[in-house]
C-alpha cells in the first residue's frame, strides 16, 4: 500500500502511556452508551465462555449497539499528542485517519447530501475512558463510540492481529481503521439510531443479532467504498493489498472464529457476519465506491 507521508490527520489524541498497560485488540465494535457495553465487547466476552486456546484480546468482532503501523512498536509516549519522531505506529493511523477524512468530506456531501464530520481517533493502552460509559480496554479491540464520535484503538492491535491470525500488510490494517470510520458514516448517515431502536424493540437475541449484523456488514462495505476513492485519488493499491484484505475479512468472520474457538458455527448467534459476508460486502464497496451499494443491507 502506497502512503503519503506528507498527509497527516489533527484528530488524532494519543493517551498511550496514560493507562494500565496491557494488549491485544480486536475489530470493529460500537461501544453502547449508559456504562453498557455494546454487542462488540459483549460477543468477545460471550466468545471467551466458550473459547477454548483463543485469547479474547486479539478476536477481530465487529459490534452491535445497545443502550444510550505498518509495524506496530509498544513506544512510550512523553507527552500526550506530542510522540517520538519515529512513532511509525502513530504516522501510519494519522495518515489512514487523513485520506478516511479527504475521501468522506468529498464522498459523503456528493453521494448522500450530508455533510462529513471528523471524528477523533484516540490511541491508548491497556484502557481509557469514553464517553459511552465505563472503560475502553484493550481486549473490546478498536471500536467506535457514537455518543462522543471517537474511534478508540489500542495501539497493540496490529501486532497482534499479524503474530495470532496470520493477518498484516499496510492495507489490511488500514481496512480496520476504515471499517471503525464506516460505523462513524453510519452514524451521520442516521442508522446507527435506528439500529438501535430496532434492537430495543427487538423480540429476541436472534433478531437483535441480526440487526448487528448488518450495521457490520455495511462497515466492511464503507471500507470498500473509501478505499475504492482513495485509490482513484491516490493510486494506494498495489499488488496483494486486496488479498490480504480479503484474508483478513475472512478470518474475523463469525463462523471461522467460532468453527475455531468451539468446532461448530451457530448462525444464530452471529453479530457480524460469516466470513463469506464480511468478504462480500468489502468487495461490493471496492467494486462500486459508492455508498449506495450498501444500502441493500439496511433493507
Amino acid at each position: 500500500m502506497k502512503l503519503d507521508d506528507g498527509l497527516q490527520s489533527d484528530n488524532i489524541e494519543d493517551r498511550r502511556g496514560q493507562g494500565d498497560g496491557g494488549g491485544g485488540g480486536g475489530l470493529g465494535g460500537i461501544l453502547g452508551s449508559g456504562g453498557h457495553l455494546g454487542l462488540g465487547a459483549m460477543v468477545v466476552l460471550g466468545i471467551i465462555g466458550y473459547a477454548l486456546g483463543i485469547d479474547p484480546r486479539v478476536l477481530i468482532s465487529g459490534a452491535e449497539m445497545l443502550q444510550g503501523g505498518s509495524q506496530q512498536a509498544s513506544q512510550p509516549v512523553t507527552r500526550a499528542g506530542q510522540p517520538p519522531a519515529d512513532d511509525q505506529t502513530r504516522r501510519f493511523v494519522s495518515g489512514i485517519l487523513a485520506e478516511n477524512e479527504q475521501v468522506w468530506g468529498q464522498v459523503l456531501p456528493a453521494q448522500a447530501k450530508i455533510r462529513y464530520v471528523n471524528p477523533k481517533l484516540v490511541l491508548f493502552d491497556g484502557e481509557t475512558s469514553s464517553e459511552c460509559g465505563g472503560k475502553a480496554q484493550a481486549a473490546m479491540g478498536p471500536f467506535y463510540c457514537p455518543v462522543d464520535q471517537k474511534v478508540y484503538l489500542d495501539t497493540s492491535f496490529f501486532a497482534e492481529m499479524k503474530s495470532k491470525y496470520g493477518g498484516g500488510g499496510d492495507f489490511a490494517y488500514a481496512y480496520v481503521i476504515a471499517h471503525e470510520i464506516g460505523h462513524h458514516v453510519e452514524n451521520l448517515l442516521g442508522i446507527l439510531p435506528k439500529i438501535q431502536q430496532l434492537q430495543e424493540q427487538a423480540r429476541s437475541k436472534q433478531e437483535a443479532n441480526g440487526y448487528s449484523v448488518k450495521v457490520e456488514l455495511m462497515a466492511d462495505c464503507l471500507a470498500g467504498v473509501w478505499a475504492a476513492n482513495a485509490n482513484q485519488k491516490w493510486q494506494i493499491l498495489e499488488a496483494g493489498d486486496v488479498e490480504k484484505a480479503m484474508a483478513t475479512a475472512q478470518a474475523i468472520g463469525d463462523d471461522r472464529l467460532q468453527t475455531a474457538s468451539r468446532g461448530y458455527a451457530v448462525p444464530d448467534s452471529f453479530t457480524h457476519g460469516s466470513s463469506a459476508d464480511r468478504q462480500k460486502w468489502l468487495t461490493t464497496g471496492l467494486k462500486s465506491g459508492t455508498i449506495q451499494s450498501c444500502l441493500p443491507l439496511m433493507q
